[in-house]
């Protein structure tokens, strides 16, 4: 056996320095060493800073458990802090790596964090509904490291989840066959949770019978509208997560002095060229609506007038000219309404924005919008008009200098150019812009070739580069 980093024979703890495995300060040279079989080593502890005493390991010491604290990181541009949603675990349970630990909910959008390798929970530190900062640490995991000697950076830093053994998970499912998919889930969002197994296989199987298919109702059935349930008394309620960042925006929004514009754009031509595209679209595996025509037509404007692709700075003394066009599109989700945005459309061609469009709404409507889908937006897009209305004043995301609202379509009686009344379909368009630094004029010109190109399909396709 040999003393590593001794150096002569001076007693080991003569030099203030421990035996990890016995513990003992006297004595502990290299033959005591020998006599209770222990191979003494520097322990990579030793000369960190941060520890006062140096220890030494026994190659006896075959596995280290170390407790990391999971931190809460920034999520999503500019956050601050973040609301706990649901706990997925509690202490004592035992998770593999990227499992779903918790819930938070931010300004911007609600995430699930995922345990970032596998171990033991060894305490949580918020409840449900409680806020968390930054920085803050969220819960603890108890991590073993299957190594002789750990390293520093083993002990002292997260090791990647790779290098780290997987626990195995002790479940009903794993020891006989359930397809999941028929376990009636209580978890939130449709998870199945242990509970749910055991009840699923406890219960017996039911007879099949037959299901009688109910009456149909008639076509002239009016829809029944949907009701919340009645506040029978005053209440008072947390202003928190999405509501709060809508707060910060719109009173930031209300000191910027806004130029409003509204037009209307014939969509016969495009209602066209879409029916044609469609099929095509669908054997692409996306879905193509009027959206990409949309957003694509508003970036090739934006080469010609490039100041509404542009941000000021918080004292509105410089504009940035961003070279992306990364357009938001507004979405009613079940957290609230967030503006995702497709990255570099000018980039992109009207199936490629239908495709980015497509996995942001389902993402979106899944509450699972990640940081990357929520910042960097330059422009923005809102189809209020899917759920009713013609016009409306939408309000700045700043710093972004220009917003449009796109009202329902709707077919309605207009002359043709032999003063025949025809059957027009028409959309409503209405904008906002920073009228501090964007003028009248540039918004409708701007808002004119955005018309042609959608008016004329044929002059979207001439004008690509």
């Amino acid at each position: 056996m040999s003393l590593l980093g001794l150096g002569g024979r001076r007693s080991a703890f003569a030099r203030g320095l421990r035996c990890v495995s016995c513990m003992s300060r006297t004595n502990c040279t290299r033959k005591a060493a020998n006599a209770h079989k222990h191979s003494i080593v520097r322990s990579p502890l030793a000369s960190h800073p941060s520890i006062g005493a140096r220890y030494f390991q026994t190659a006896s010491c075959r596995h280290a458990k170390v407790v990391k604290p999971f931190i809460l990181k920034d999520l999503t541009e500019g956050m601050e802090e973040a609301t706990v949603t649901e706990w997925f675990v509690k202490p004592g349970d035992v998770v593999g790596r990227a499992v779903p630990i918790c819930e938070v909910l931010t300004d911007k959008t609600s995430a699930t964090l995922k345990s970032p390798m596998a171990g033991v929970i060894k305490a949580t530190y918020y409840e449900v509904d409680q806020i968390a900062k930054v920085g803050a640490r969220l819960y603890d995991i108890q991590v073993e490291y299957d190594s002789a000697v750990p390293t520093e950076e083993d002990l002292l830093v997260a090791a990647p989840a790779a290098s780290m053994p997987e626990p195995t998970l002790n479940t009903p499912s794993s020891d006989c066959e359930v397809d999941l998919g028929t376990v009636p889930a209580s978890g939130k969002q449709g998870r199945v949770l242990k509970e749910d197994i055991v009840r699923f296989l406890s219960e017996p199987a039911p007879e099949t019978t037959a299901t009688p298919t109910p009456p149909t109702p008639p076509a002239s059935m009016p829809a029944r509208p949907l009701r919340s349930s009645a506040i029978v008394a005053d209440k008072v309620e947390a202003i928190k997560g999405i509501r709060k960042a809508m707060v910060k925006t719109m009173t930031a929004a209300n000191a910027i002095p806004t130029f409003g514009f509204n037009d209307e754009i014939s969509m016969d031509q495009l209602v066209i060229v879409r029916e044609q595209l469609k099929d095509i679209a669908t054997s692409r595996g996306t879905k193509l609506s009027y959206m990409p025509f949309f957003l694509k037509a508003a970036s090739m404007a934006m080469l010609e007038y490039p100041i509404l692709n542009s941000s000021p700075n918080s004292a509105c003394t410089e504009l940035t000219y961003k070279a992306e066009h990364n357009f938001g599109v507004a979405m009613d989700t079940p957290t609230g309404l967030l503006v995702p945005n497709i990255k570099s459309v000018q980039d992109k061609s009207i199936f490629e924005i239908a495709s980015e469009l497509q996995r942001l709404m389902t993402v979106g409507a899944a509450g699972k919008l990640e940081q990357n889908d929520m910042s960097g937006g330059t422009f923005s897009l809102s189809n209020i008009g899917a759920i009713g209305g013609t016009y409306a004043r939408p309000v700045l995301l700043p710093p972004e200098v220009l917003i449009g609202a796109l009202g329902r379509m709707q077919a309605v009686p207009r002359f043709d150019k032999d003063d025949n009344v025809v059957k027009a379909r028409i959309l409503n368009v209405s904008w906002s812009a920073d009228h501090r630094v964007i003028d009248g004029a540039t918004v409708a010109r701007f808002s004119n070739l955005w018309k042609q190109y959608l008016e004329n399909p044929a002059t979207l396709l001439a004008d690509m580069r």
